[in-house]
C-alpha cells in the first residue's frame, strides 16, 4: 500500500509564501502523476497542479504564476510551492499519485489558511 504523507500546512497572511511537502512510500517514477488538489470549506475537491512522468505540469487557471511543483527523486517528495497566496487559497491540500495502470492514492490532507 501506498503512503503519501503531506507536511503540516498553517496559518498565512495574505501574500506570503508556502511549501507544502509530499513524500512516498516509494519511488516516485512508479507514478506516471503526482500533485495536489485542494478542498476548501463547503466547495468540492479540485486539481491545483500536476506533474505528469514527461515532465507537463497542468495547472489550475487560479494558481497559475504563483504555485509550483518540484520533485526530489532521491527523497520520494514532490513540493507544492505557493507564493502570493489569497485568502481564497485556505483549503485542505491533499497530495495525489497516480499510477499507469490509473490506480490512485491519496494523502490524509493538510491546511492551510490565508488571513487576509
Amino acid at each position: 500500500q501506498v503512503e503519501l504523507v503531506e507536511s503540516a500546512g498553517g496559518l498565512v497572511q495574505a501574500g506570503g509564501s508556502l511549501r507544502l511537502s509530499c513524500a512516498a512510500s516509494e519511488s516516485i517514477f512508479s507514478f506516471n502523476a503526482m500533485g495536489w488538489y485542494r478542498q476548501a470549506p463547503g466547495k468540492q475537491r479540485e486539481l491545483v497542479l500536476i506533474l505528469t512522468s514527461n515532465g507537463r505540469t497542468n495547472y489550475a487557471d487560479a494558481v497559475k504564476g504563483r504555485f509550483a511543483i518540484s520533485r526530489d527523486s532521491a527523497k520520494n517528495t514532490v513540493y507544492l510551492q505557493m507564493n502570493s497566496l489569497k485568502p481564497e487559497d485556505t483549503a485542505v491540500y491533499y497530495c495525489k499519485a497516480v499510477r499507469p495502470g490509473g490506480m490512485e492514492y491519496w494523502g490524509k490532507g493538510t491546511l492551510v489558511t490565508v488571513s487576509s
